[in-house]
């Protein structure tokens, strides 16, 4: 699996669709993702891509893995409150999402995995 660039229409229809339910939260995967706030420009955003195209390998087929452009799809990022970037939002299926602010070691991304976006398959 490879990381997936996503629009504010593709995030509508495979994350959340904020704009029906702007007052709760519904999360419309079949998986649970990680999704990337980031700029091309951005140094911490490049140290941060290869560990994130490193887990889409290692985790394909039990999470995804989205990148959004902040300065392609500012709506997205402005309905989140991205004001730094990288900003990482990992959203559990079944739960609310949790907000990690700045480049994230792969160690830090794995735990963050293993506790809240694969708690669910544990408790299976």
């Amino acid at each position: 699996m490879e990381v997936t660039h996503l629009t504010k229409d593709e995030f509508l229809k495979k994350v959340a669709n904020y704009e029906q339910s702007p007052e709760e939260w519904k999360f419309l995967g079949d998986k649970s993702c990680i999704i990337d706030f980031y700029a091309d420009w951005c140094g911490p955003c490049k140290m941060v891509a290869p560990i994130l195209d490193q887990l889409a390998e290692k985790y394909d087929g039990r999470i995804d893995i989205y990148k959004v452009d902040t300065e392609k799809e500012e709506e997205l990022s402005a309905v989140f409150g991205i004001r730094s970037i990288p900003t990482i939002l990992f959203c559990p299926k079944d739960d609310h999402p949790q907000i990690l602010r700045g480049a994230v070691s792969k160690a830090d991304f794995e735990k963050v995995i293993q506790d809240v976006l694969l708690q669910e398959e544990e408790n299976c």
